[in-house]
């Protein structure tokens, strides 16, 4: 039996070794799976989503790229017509039997351009002189509308696409193209302008199916809004040449694709945009980001619902495997952590014991430590020591005034200064009291403090806080500074307190914001 308990003892603890090592290996495979199994659903993921949105972008592409071309049909008969009338205006004159053809042709143009509202022709003041919808009104005229000014003010014989406004014929938001025409001996003559009616363009966008979020809009090269579906009528006009989305994504750029937040609703979406080349318009078609992504999102759940079962299968079984090494092992990381825990809590109960709560200075009881033990230092080394009180001016009237809440604030930020002075290893910032701090300054002599209270007076005041109670209508302060008497005895900590007052009262008597020592 003595010879058998040796051989029975190593086989026991042969066989623990042995399950540690299996539970250490089935541990390791387990996680190893667990990352294949993470790192595979997370890569299917993120190819799922990059597949949607290539397949958003090819949408919006397309579309976009069709609406381009549709905006392009329209000017292009727009410029057609309206050429063709300046040439007869040009050649004919702009005589009563003229203008009356004029209204024929743009009649029958009507079935072919179905966006228009109305065309009218005006003299070189901007008087209308016929339009297509009838007589013309009394007074009607033009002179102040953006078209006609570039083409009074411009020689070009370019067509002029204008800012969206509102008809004076029919009260209608309409889109105007314009060209100007001449006289027979080459003087400006006059304006032809086409008015394309927005609710046909919108009428048109609310077909296409975008989304609730979606929108579709139509914008001037230099970022004028032309047409928006859905419509919003502030936003007729809108200039986002200087906005940041379009500098960084549109100017410049013949065509892209781009995710921002809109400059409008505040909505994130999925943008493809195209500039057309013969135009200066830029057509965009936009996807609500959340709705596109809505379908990715609900398989994303499902893929991943599935793959934290599977986890939590394999997570069990595991947990099976190594239940034994985690009970021997339970108890002496209870008391691992429960050590740690205690030292954590000594840690922070000693920070605590000498810190001031409101401040994050040293307190009373740690100043008082650290200055007995500079004194008994400087004593010994025979160093010089100083010490500085400072004491907050009409500190009670600033309470009254701004309550106590907003007191608190001033001592932390007073307190934040006086902290930026302790830079040295032994110096020490701390509140001795109410709006009452200290600085411990060893190795310092009388005229460094000085310096050092005035440097404080003026950080103080650099904070700028309003103070309506005090004379000097913000937060100053008053210092008294000491400095240790070698020839001082056993009480000289308190003798050093006691001649910083002092010197702190001769600061208050002399008026507040000073130094005395």
């Amino acid at each position: 039996m003595v010879h058998g308990q040796p051989h029975n003892g190593g086989g026991h603890l042969a066989r623990v070794c042995t399950v540690k090592r299996d539970a250490r290996l089935a541990i390791s495979l387990l996680a190893l799976v667990f990352a294949s199994l993470l790192t595979a659903t997370a890569w299917e993921i993120w190819s799922a989503r990059q597949r949607t949105l290539h397949d958003v972008d090819t949408a919006n592409g397309n579309l976009v790229q069709a609406l381009n071309t549709y905006a392009e049909g329209v000017i292009t008969q727009s410029a057609m017509l309206l050429l063709d009338i300046a040439e007869r205006l040009q050649s004919d004159g702009a005589g009563a039997g003229q203008l009356q053809r004029v209204r024929v042709l743009v009649n029958q143009q009507q079935n072919l351009l179905s966006q228009l509202d109305a065309l009218v022709v005006t003299d070189a003041q901007g008087r209308w002189l016929m339009s297509s919808r009838g007589p013309v009104p009394d007074g009607a005229q033009s002179s102040d509308r953006q078209f006609f000014l570039q083409h009074r003010d411009n020689p070009s014989s370019d067509i002029f696409i204008g800012p969206p406004i509102r008809s004076r014929s029919t009260g209608q938001w309409v889109l105007t193209i314009s060209r100007r025409y001449m006289d027979s001996e080459g003087r400006f003559a006059g304006v032809a302008v086409v008015n394309l009616g927005i609710e046909n363009f919108l009428r048109l966008f609310g077909k296409i199916d975008i989304g609730e979020q979606g929108a579709i809009s139509l914008v001037t090269a230099g970022g004028q809004l032309l047409v928006r579906h859905p419509f919003r009528e502030q936003d007729l006009g809108r200039d986002f040449s200087s906005s940041p989305n379009f500098l960084r994504h549109y100017a410049g750029a013949t065509e892209g694709r781009a995710a921002f937040r809109s400059g409008i609703d505040g909505l994130q979406r999925i943008y493809a945009f195209r500039r057309s080349e013969r135009y200066p318009i830029v057509t965009s078609v936009a996807q609500g980001q959340q709705e596109v992504l809505h379908q990715w999102h609900r398989q994303t759940q499902v893929i991943v619902a599935v793959v934290l079962a599977v986890m939590a299968v394999m997570a069990i079984i595991g947990w099976r495997l190594t239940a034994a090494m985690r009970q021997r092992t339970r108890a002496e990381q209870s008391l691992v952590q429960a050590r740690e825990e205690l030292i954590e809590a000594n840690r922070r109960l000693e920070t605590l014991a000498a810190q001031d709560p409101l401040t994050g200075l040293a307190n009373r009881r740690r100043f008082d430590e650290v200055l007995q033990q500079e004194v008994l230092r400087a004593a010994r080394d025979g160093s010089a020591l100083s010490l500085l009180l400072i004491d907050l001016d009409y500190f009670k009237r600033y309470n009254d005034s701004y309550g106590h809440v907003q007191g608190d604030a001033c001592l932390q930020a007073v307190g934040h200064v006086l902290q930026q002075m302790a830079r040295r290893p032994g110096d020490l910032a701390a509140r001795y009291g109410g709006e009452e701090m200290a600085l411990i300054l060893p190795g310092t002599t009388l005229e460094g403090a000085l310096s050092q209270a005035r440097r404080l007076l003026d950080d103080v005041q650099g904070l700028g806080a309003e103070h309506r109670a005090s004379p000097f209508g913000q937060v100053t302060a008053s210092v008294g500074a000491a400095v240790l008497d070698p020839a001082t005895g056993t009480d000289a900590a308190t003798q050093l307190v006691q001649a910083a007052d002092r010197a702190l009262y001769r600061a208050k008597e002399a008026g507040r914001n000073c130094v005395k020592s």
